[in-house]
């Protein structure tokens, strides 16, 4: 027999088994309705499955049946109508043709989705009081069903789970979360409860939103429109790859043609990025399709999720993937679909500046505010600042069922939540601030004073306030030096723990009120400055090679100035060092007073006179004056041998007195104030050619033999950096 007839051959025996298989389908079920199951009550039961194409289906289960008939593909729906709560085990029969399915130990309740990232899918076995828990679990009306991770680029119909029901052995492994949540609901509404379990740690928001709830939010077009161009049936894939396939056409005959003149041929174009699969889990979609999908339509009553720790530098964008992701959900499991989430605890983040964390709380809150049907859940009195993974589930799930049992369920007779601000009014030099849901009233957690209050005045800075109870619902603020009061905040730091909690003791989120006033720091702490003028101003984005600076007004400082000063302000975690230093001039020219870079040919190693010195860094001076100090500015490269003889000064390491290398006038770079006698540096900023990897302090450098910064690279750990040089104009 030749090749080709076996080809041909091995061609029709595979065809032929393709179409047995056609024509024998097996009559199947998705995951969900398997043993041990829950089903939704008071809502109509669609139930579904793949059979041959155009079989007719029959359901029968508790004394209801429905039929459905299989479409081209297969796949069939039959629906019952709506089935009261019953907590007696039954069987559901589904037949087609002279196949029988059944599933076994159904119960009737309420079904809930448990979704998210890290803190949802935690397990009970790692939770608070894990043993205890475990041991009371054994409950054959609670039950979880948990989807396996799996992305994908398409919506998928199966996924490889099962119903399991509570008992020591199983829920070890279960969601804590939406245990404890499911758990509560049990005791309260006295019905099966049935847990979903969808959720994968480290996971952002936009994997679990479908394509048509980006589609149906304006303000996530363009993710849905990144989806839609990686579709190969749309129209915005085919133009793409047919301009592309175009180019290759032509790039072949060009290089036909450079061949045969002896020519070498230039590469094709590359493959379009925006055709190009999604390949990560994290990429929007993926995992609405490969986890929830398989779900749709199951009937549930709502959703609980515990998510955000991913999306946390986010604010308003958050809030508008958030209406995506219920947009989608909606869509397929109702438009009411109640939704209670989790605000995220406090944590430190690393270096991200303090208030990142409480603006993405402030995001959180408008969730609850903006959406309909959506509850807040605040857990800022049991996270742990340095583990993203607070233990104490128990009351986040406790705080969820609250919600849901008032919100959804309609029970009374209870507190659900924790204050949230309802109003501002200034008072004097006092603000007062009133709360909702407060109970029989606010307290204190702990007993002790209420914290995490600040307030600012018209021309004050945020101050920590004494903040004291008033009657049953409002809270009085105040504090030394701010008569003027005209905002205040609450819990604005990322790892703020606060006690204020109503009479049930739930705790009150982050929040802000009033309007900050527009005064300057650096007046008011170095209100002298006032009689100068600004020369240069740098933040941190414009440190590099040749600084861009935010002002610069060199060229303008043309008549004589008697003094010097520099300004220079450092914020981490939403702390700011300060220091301000005035000096005689060590130059007569303005444009010599900044940055010391080759091009300004400034280069200065000398002693300063006069000098007065202001800082809250200790152990700078905060008001001294008449002192004496040194400047070290050049481009160069240094080495730590002396140059000046200043008594103390290493001969070796990098301090208040070393000696710049002439030989290389475009190095690493020194503009450095010290104090050399009380060996100390007042500020550095070295090696700004590498932008937020320059040297950059204020004060010793304590944790090295190199006090100056020098090889610290510091300026990566600040928030935000502003350096003013400003001049005296001599009378």
């Amino acid at each position: 027999m030749s090749k080709a007839s076996r080809c041909g051959l091995g061609f029709v025996v595979l065809a032929v088994a393709l179409a047995c298989s056609w024509a024998q389908a097996k009559l199947e079920l998705p995951a969900v309705y398997s043993d041990h199951a829950v089903i939704q009550r008071d809502m109509p039961v669609p139930v579904w499955g793949w059979a041959d194409a155009g079989q007719t289906v029959t359901v029968t289960f508790k004394g209801q049946t429905a039929a459905g008939k299989a479409d081209a593909s297969g796949k069939w729906t039959a629906t019952l109508k709506p089935l009261g709560a019953d907590a007696t085990p039954a069987v559901m029969t589904v037949q087609a043709g002279d196949e029988t399915l059944t599933v076994s130990d159904l119960l009737v309740g309420e079904v809930w989705l448990c979704s998210g990232q890290s803190n949802m899918e935690w397990t009970l076995r790692r939770a608070d009081n894990a043993d205890a828990a475990i041991a009371a679990s054994d409950d054959p009306l609670l039950r979880q069903i948990k989807a396996p991770h799996r992305p994908s680029t398409t919506p998928e119909d199966r996924v490889d789970a099962s119903w399991q029901t509570a008992t020591p052995a199983s829920v070890p492994n279960w969601t804590a979360v939406g245990y404890f949540f499911g758990r509560d609901l049990r005791k309260q509404l006295d019905v099966p409860v049935g847990l979903i379990n969808c959720s994968w740690g480290g996971t952002r928001i936009e994997p679990w939103t479908s394509r048509d709830g980006f589609k149906a939010t304006p303000a996530t077009a363009s993710i849905y429109q990144d989806i839609v161009q990686r579709d190969p049936t749309s129209d915005a894939y085919e133009k793409i790859a047919s301009e592309y396939a175009q180019s290759l056409e032509a790039w072949s005959r060009q290089a036909q043609a450079a061949l045969r003149d002896n020519q070498p041929i230039t590469p094709p174009a590359a493959f379009p990025a925006q055709l190009e699969p999604y390949a990560s889990h994290q990429s929007p979609a993926m995992l609405f399709n490969g986890m929830l999908n398989p779900f749709v339509p199951y009937p549930i009553r709502g959703a609980i999720w515990y998510q955000g720790e991913a999306n946390h530098g986010e604010t308003q964008s958050y809030v508008d993937k958030t209406a995506a992701l219920l947009a989608g959900w909606r869509a397929v499991w109702g438009e009411e679909l109640p939704y209670y989430f989790v605000q995220i605890a406090p944590y430190q983040y690393g270096n991200s500046p303090a208030h990142r964390l409480p603006e993405f709380w402030e995001a959180q809150a408008k969730i609850e505010q903006t959406i309909p049907h959506t509850g807040m859940i605040v857990i800022n009195d049991i996270g742990n600042p340095t583990n993203i993974h607070p233990a104490n589930k128990q009351d986040v799930g406790k705080r969820l069922a609250l919600r849901a049992l008032r919100d959804t369920y309609g029970k009374t007779g209870f507190v659900a939540q924790g204050p949230r601000f309802a109003d501002m009014q200034v008072q004097g030099d006092a603000i007062i601030v009133s709360f909702d849901q407060v109970g029989d009233g606010l307290k204190s957690r702990d007993g002790g004073p209420l914290t995490d209050f600040e307030i600012c005045g018209k021309t004050r800075p945020w101050t920590a306030a004494t903040a004291k109870i008033v009657g049953k619902n409002k809270v009085e603020l105040t504090a030394d030096g701010v008569a003027d009061p005209v905002a205040m905040r609450f819990a604005w730091n990322k790892i703020a723990s606060p006690n204020l909690v109503n009479s049930a003791g739930l705790p009150t989120p982050a929040f802000r009120a009033g309007t900050p006033g527009d005064y300057d720091p650096m007046l008011l702490n170095a209100p002298e400055l006032k009689d100068y003028e600004l020369v240069y101003e740098l933040t941190l984005d414009g440190v590099g090679a040749e600084p861009r600076y935010a002002v610069d007004r060199a060229a303008e400082i043309t008549g004589p100035f008697d003094r010097v000063a520099y300004y220079l302000e450092l914020v981490k975690n939403g702390e700011t060092q300060w220091v301000c230093v005035e000096m005689d001039p060590f130059t007569r020219d303005a444009k010599k007073l900044g940055v010391p870079t080759a091009a300004s040919g400034a280069r200065f190693q000398q002693k300063v006179d006069h000098v007065s010195i202001k800082s809250n860094v200790a152990p700078l001076p905060g008001g001294g004056d008449g002192l004496t100090a040194s400047v070290e500015f050049w481009p160069n490269n240094y080495a730590g041998t002396t140059t000046l003889g200043l008594p103390g000064a290493s001969s070796s390491a990098y301090d208040f007195d070393d000696k710049m290398d002439a030989g290389k006038p475009d190095g690493y770079g020194s503009m450095q104030v010290h104090l050399p006698g009380e060996k100390l540096t007042v500020f550095a900023l070295n090696h700004w050619s590498s932008g937020r990897k320059a040297d950059l302090g204020i004060g010793n450098n304590d944790a090295s033999k190199h006090t100056d910064w020098t090889f610290t690279g510091s300026a990566a750990q600040y928030d935000a950096m502003r350096l003013r040089v400003l001049v005296r104009p001599a009378k």
